[in-house]
C-alpha cells in the first residue's frame, strides 16, 4: 500500500486504540482538555462516526437487531462511515494543519471485524486502500489491559451496546490482534498499560505524545 499521508497535509494524525473497557473515552477527555488549555489547533473525533451520516451508521452498528448482521455487512458499514469521515473531516482538518486525535480507526477493523469476526484480512486491506488512499496515523497509542479487567469494567456500565455485549473469546481475539499489529509496527504503535489510574495514564500519554506534537506545535 502506498502511504501518501505525509505528503498531502501538514497536520498530525494520532489514534487511540484498544478493546472495550480499557478507558479510551476517559483518557480522550483528559487529553482534549489538556491540549485545549495549551491552545493547540485540535480536532478530537471518533470512529465509527465523526460526521452526521457516519454517526447514523454508528447508531445502527452499535444497536441490537432481530436480523443477524453478517460480518461482511458490518465491515462494509464500517468503511462506509470511514469514507465519510476521511473525506469530510479528517483530510480537511489535517490539510488545515490541525492536530487530529481519533478514538479508533482502521486498526479496530482489523482487530474486531478481522480477528473477532473472522473476515479475511485481504478484504479489509482492499477497502482500506480504496477509502484511505494511504492515510494512516503517525502515532497509535494502544491501551491494553487483561481481558478480565476490561470485562469487569463493561459489566459496571448501566447499558451495553452490541460490541460491548460480545464474548470473552471475541475480545481475546481482538486483543491478540492489536498486540500483533503493535509488534509488527513498533515505529507507529506505543502500548500503554491501561490498568493504572487516570492520573498515571494521562502523564504517560503526554510523555508519549509530546515528541510527536512538538514537531509542529509548542507543548510545554
Amino acid at each position: 500500500m502506498t502511504n501518501s499521508n505525509k505528503q498531502d497535509y501538514s497536520g498530525i494524525f494520532i489514534t487511540l486504540e484498544g478493546i472495550e473497557g480499557v478507558g479510551k473515552t476517559t483518557l480522550m477527555k483528559f487529553l482534549a482538555e489538556y491540549l485545549h488549555q495549551h491552545e493547540i489547533p485540535l480536532l478530537v473525533t471518533r470512529e465509527p462516526g465523526g460526521t452526521p451520516l457516519a454517526d447514523d451508521i454508528r447508531h445502527f452498528l452499535l444497536s441490537e437487531h432481530e436480523e443477524t448482521v453478517q460480518p461482511e455487512t458490518e465491515l462494509l458499514l464500517m468503511f462506509a462511515a470511514r469514507a465519510q469521515h476521511v473525506q469530510n473531516v479528517l483530510r480537511p482538518a489535517l490539510k488545515a494543519g490541525k492536530l487530529v486525535i481519533c478514538d479508533r480507526f482502521t486498526d479496530t477493523t482489523y482487530a474486531y471485524q478481522g480477528a473477532g469476526r473472522g473476515v479475511n484480512k485481504a478484504k479489509i486491506e482492499m477497502l482500506e486502500n480504496v477509502v484511505q488512499d494511504g492515510l494512516k496515523p503517525e502515532l497509535t497509542v494502544l491501551l491494553d489491559a487483561p481481558i478480565d479487567i476490561c470485562l469487569e469494567r463493561i459489566k459496571a456500565r448501566k447499558k451495553t451496546d452490541r460490541f460491548e455485549s460480545e464474548t470473552k473469546q471475541f475480545f481475546q481475539k481482538a486483543r491478540n490482534a492489536y498486540l500483533e499489529m503493535a509488534a509488527a509496527e513498533p515505529e507507529r504503535f506505543y502500548v500503554l498499560n491501561a490498568d493504572q489510574s487516570i492520573e498515571t495514564l494521562g502523564a504517560e500519554l503526554l510523555k508519549i505524545l509530546q515528541p510527536v506534537i512538538n514537531r509542529k506545535f509548542i507543548l510545554s
